[in-house]
């Protein structure tokens, strides 16, 4: 992870009775969709102190959504480090001090007792370094719920199955763990694409997760800017498979990653490597769906934006 030795100050500390929590919420021209995540932010039943950090990325800051009360700040900053999802949590993490630490991507929309849920969990399980929650996926005219379980936030699990009910924007982590063994957002992974994955392994290898078991954040799905960034897709899967060893020691896990790109690489048109990298995700696993319809999209049976709509109408990816 970059520039794990960065430190600063909590002020409280995670064991006192009602901990300051931090929350990142990092934009990029989207104001209503933010209004409405940093309401729900601000209506969170939690009785404690929060503080919210809106970095501004790549575009100009709007100082109107910064506000106060004794128990709730809005700030506003802008990404100062690298252009990107990425540099932007990492702006967000440093500018704050409090013992806990949330993520809310700006298109997401907290349930009111999120906070409060997961700030009992940490305090109840004092070896559990990060808690997350179950996520409500919408799209279209679908909402689908879905809860991740104990047994699925393990490193072994989540190489395998990146477990999107762990949602990031369902992330609660401990800070003297985030700039300790976690560390900070990766900033070379290019574009900051599955920045949330990468960064999700590392908190795995560090330490155990509190599982909420509920669906307490509405996700609004298919409308990441990574959706059509195909590229950027398939060079940030090189960059993960060369990063963590997991990967190479699970044929499934690593099948899964080829295969998605595989179907990056159809996507863009480029129909022979689309079709090796699928051979070699069927080699890796047969059973990998991905290699299938990669190959589809190659041979142009089907389209890529075609078989997206459908995975997420389901609370999908790809």
């Amino acid at each position: 992870m970059t520039e794990q030795t960065e430190t600063a100050t909590s002020e409280t500390s995670v064991e006192d009775p009602l901990p300051r929590v931090d929350v990142v919420v990092a934009t990029r021209n989207r104001p209503e969709l933010l209004r409405v995540a940093l309401d729900a932010i601000w209506n969170q039943t939690y009785a404690g102190e929060i503080v919210c950090h809106v970095v501004f990325d790549q575009c100009d800051p709007d100082e109107s959504v910064a506000r106060t009360s004794p128990t709730r700040t809005v700030q506003v900053t802008t990404n100062a480090r690298t252009p990107g999802l990425a540099g932007g949590r990492n702006t967000g993490i440093l500018a704050g001090s409090a013992p806990l630490v949330a993520f809310c991507d700006d298109d997401d929309e907290w349930l009111p007792t999120k906070v409060e849920k997961q700030v009992d969990a940490l305090l109840a399980d004092p070896a559990a370094l990060t808690a997350v929650t179950g996520i409500i996926v919408l799209y279209a005219d679908s909402a689908v719920p879905r809860v991740p379980r104990p047994e699925d936030m393990t490193l072994a699990q989540l190489v395998r199955d990146r477990v999107m009910e762990a949602h990031p924007s369902t992330v609660m982590v401990r800070r003297d763990a985030l700039l300790g063994p976690i560390g900070l957002v990766d900033e070379e992974l290019p574009g900051s694409y599955a920045e949330d994955f990468d960064w999700i392994l590392s908190a795995a290898q560090a330490g155990p997760f509190a599982v909420v078991g509920e669906p307490l954040v509405k996700v609004l799905w298919g409308q990441s800017m990574f959706s059509q960034r195909w590229q950027t897709i398939s060079d940030a899967v090189d960059h993960l498979v060369a990063k963590h060893p997991a990967f190479q020691e699970d044929p499934r896990a690593l099948g899964r990653l080829y295969g998605r790109q595989a179907f990056a690489l159809a996507a863009l048109g480029q129909t022979r490597p689309a079709l090796r990298q699928a051979w070699r995700t069927v080699r890796l696993n047969p059973r990998e769906r991905r290699a299938y319809i990669a190959g589809a999209v190659a041979l142009h049976l089907v389209s890529a934006e075609r078989l997206m709509k459908i995975a997420h109408s389901r609370g999908h990816g790809i």
